[in-house]
C-alpha cells in the first residue's frame, strides 16, 4: 500500500478565515475550589482548497480562540477541489468518528453536520454530502474530516502517481 503525501501548506502566503468549531469550559479541582479554563477548536481556510484545526487552551475565552487559531495556522493541507465539490467519494476516519464525504451536483450546498459543515466551508467546499458516523465528539469528526480530505487525489495526481496520459485514467 502507498502512503499518502499530506501537501504542507505555508502561512504567509494566503489570507485565511477561522471558524470557531466548539469551546468548551473545563474545571480542575483543587483544594482551593474549582480553577476553570476554556479550550476551543478552530477550522482555518482560504475557501479555496487550504484548511486546517487546531486546539486552543488557556484561561480566557478570546485567548484560547487566539491559541486555537495560532495551532490551526501550523497545521494546514491543501485539498483537492474540483467544479466546487470533492473528486470522488471517501470515508475518514480519526478514534471513534467516521465520516462519509460525496461528491453532489451544483447548487445541492453543504449537506452536513455542525464540526463537518465548518471544515467544508472553510476549505472551500460548496457541493457536498457529508455524513457523520460513530463519535460526535467535535474533535474525532474535525480530524476525521481533515483525514478523508487529505485522502482524497485529483484525476491529474492519479495520472502523474500511475505514470500514464491524463485521458488514460478517465478511459481505462
Amino acid at each position: 500500500m502507498s502512503t499518502i503525501n499530506i501537501k504542507r501548506v505555508k502561512t504567509s502566503e494566503i489570507e485565511l478565515k477561522d471558524r470557531l468549531v466548539s469551546i468548551q469550559r473545563v474545571a480542575k479541582v483543587t483544594k482551593g475550589g474549582r480553577t476553570f479554563s476554556f479550550s476551543a477548536i478552530v477550522v482555518v481556510g482560504d475557501e479555496n482548497g487550504v484548511v486546517g484545526y487546531g486546539l486552543g487552551k488557556a484561561k480566557e475565552v478570546t485567548e484560547a480562540i487566539a491559541k486555537g487559531v495560532d495551532d490551526a495556522k501550523k497545521n494546514l493541507v491543501k485539498v483537492p477541489i474540483l467544479k466546487g465539490t470533492v473528486p470522488h467519494e471517501q470515508i475518514g476516519k480519526y478514534s471513534g468518528g467516521f465520516v462519509l464525504i460525496k461528491p453532489a451536483a451544483v447548487g445541492t450546498g453543504v449537506i452536513a453536520g455542525g464540526a463537518m459543515r465548518a471544515v467544508l466551508e472553510s476549505a472551500g467546499i460548496h457541493n457536498v454530502l457529508a455524513k457523520s458516523k460513530g463519535s460526535s465528539n467535535p474533535h474525532n469528526v474535525v480530524k476525521a474530516t481533515v483525514d478523508a480530505l487529505t485522502k482524497m487525489r485529483d484525476a491529474y495526481t492519479v495520472a502523474q502517481h500511475r505514470g500514464v496520459d491524463l485521458n488514460k485514467v478517465f478511459n481505462g
